[in-house]
C-alpha cells in the first residue's frame, strides 16, 4: 500500500476523480495533512465517510519511527527506523535564519567516497518520497516549530534517487504542502553529470551544491570514485552549462582532509578551477569517524586555505561546525546503531 505523504496534490486530484469523488477533496486532504497535521483519516470531518473508508484502503498514513535522538548545541540528530527495519538519519541545525534540516535520500550509498561513513556501508535501497517528506514532518512535530530550510545532503546520493527526489521537492515546495520556498531548498550531488544536465530543466529554483572536495583529478580520484566516471574535464563544463540554463549560483562543498586536499597547492588549484564560475566555496571541517582513517585539518591550515581563496577573490565561507559530539557526520549514528 502506498503512503499518502508520497502523493502530490495533482496525483491526489486524479485519484479522487478516478474513484468517482470530487477533485476538490485533494485540497481539503492536503490541508488536513500539512496544515492540521492529522495522524488518522478519522480526524477528517469535511469528506464523506465512504470516501475516507476508500482512502484508508488505498493509502497508508503511517509515520516513520524515531528510535534515537542526540542533542548538542544548536543541533539535534534523529535516527529513524523504516518499516523494513532499515535506518536513516536527519540532522536539525538551528541557524540564525531559522531551522534547517539535512535529510537522507537513500539507505546507504553506492558512491563510495572514501571519507564518508555512508559510503563505507553500501546502498540498500532508495528512500520512497514519503520517507523523505516524513523526516521533515516528524521533526517539526517534535520541535514544535517550522523548518524553513531543507538540505538533501544526508545518507545517499540524491541524484541516484532522482524521480522520488523531484516528487519530494514538489510536495514540500507546494503552497498547500509544506510551503518551503525553492530557494530555501538545496540538493547536493557528488557529480552525476547526466542528472545535473536533467536537473537544469526542472522548473523549481532549487539550489544545487556539488560535493567537489578536490581541485584536480589526481586528488579527487583518490577520495571519490565517481571522478573516474565523470572527471573534472567533464563535470566542470556541465556545471557551466547548468549555470547558463538556470542563471543560479551553485555551491562547491569542500571537506578539508588533513594532508590530502588542504595544502596551499590545492587551494591555488581550486582558485584556477572555479575562476569565471558563478559559485561560492563552502569549506567544511571534517567530522572524524573511528571507522575511517581521515583526519580533520588543523584550524590553522583551514584558515590558511581560506585566506588563499579570499585573496584571489573567490566567494568562500567556512561552515559552522555542528554536532561533533553527537556523531553528526553523515551515516555515523546509523552505523553505531546497526554495528553494535
Amino acid at each position: 500500500m502506498k503512503n499518502i505523504y508520497g502523493v502530490t496534490l495533482e496525483e491526489l486530484e486524479q485519484y479522487f476523480i478516478d474513484i468517482g469523488s470530487k477533485k476538490f477533496h485533494a485540497n481539503q486532504l492536503f490541508q488536513w495533512l500539512y496544515e492540521k497535521r492529522i495522524h488518522s483519516y478519522q480526524e477528517v470531518t469535511n469528506i464523506k465517510k465512504e470516501v475516507i473508508e476508500r482512502l484508508e484502503k488505498d493509502y497508508s498514513i503511517e509515520p516513520l519511527s524515531i528510535i534515537k535522538i542526540q542533542d548538542d548545541k544548536d543541533v539535534s540528530k534523529y535516527l529513524f527506523e523504516l518499516s523494513d527495519k532499515e535506518h536513516i538519519e536527519a540532522v536539525l541545525m538551528r541557524q540564525v535564519y531559522g531551522n534547517s534540516i539535512c535529510i537522507s535520500s537513500q539507505v546507504g550509498c553506492n558512491m563510495g567516497c572514501k571519507f564518508c561513513e555512508s559510503g563505507r556501508r553500501k546502498k540498500v535501497r532508495n528512500l520512497e518520497t514519503y520517507e523523505m517528506v516524513l523526516q521533515i514532518l516528524m521533526i517539526e512535530e517534535i520541535l514544535g516549530e517550522r523548518i524553513s530550510h531543507v538540505v538533501v545532503m544526508g545518507i545517499g546520493e540524491p541524484f541516484d534517487n532522482y524521480d522520488n527526489l523531484l516528487k519530494f521537492f514538489t510536495i514540500i515546495n507546494h503552497p498547500k504542502g509544506l510551503a518551503i520556498g525553492a530557494r530555501h531548498i538545496t540538493v547536493s550531488t557528488c557529480g552525476l553529470v547526466p542528472k545535473i544536465e536533467e536537473f537544469s530543466k526542472f522548473p523549481l529554483q532549487i539550489n544545487l551544491a556539488i560535493s567537489l572536495h578536490a581541485p584536480t583529478n589526481e586528488v579527487r580520484n583518490q577520495i571519490m570514485p565517481i571522478n573516474k566516471v565523470y572527471p573534472l574535464e567533464v563535470l566542470i563544463p556541465t556545471i557551466k552549462k547548468y549555470l547558463e540554463a538556470t542563471n543560479r549560483r551553485i555551491t562547491f562543498e569542500y571537506i578539508l582532509l588533513k594532508d590530502i586536499n588542504d595544502t596551499e597547492k590545492c587551494a591555488n588549484d581550486l582558485v584556477k578551477l572555479v575562476r569565471g564560475i558563478n559559485c561560492y566555496i563552502n569549506l567544511i571541517p571534517y567530522n572524524e569517524t573511528n571507522n575511517l582513517e581521515f583526519m580533520r585539518s588543523s584550524t590553522v591550515q583551514i584558515m590558511r586555505f581560506y585566506d588563499i581563496l579570499k585573496k584571489n577573490n573567490v566567494n568562500v565561507t567556512i561552515r559552522k561546525e555542528f554536532g561533533s559530539k553527537i556523531s553528526a557526520a553523515c551515516g555515523q549514528l546509523r552505523s553505531k546503531e546497526e554495528e553494535i
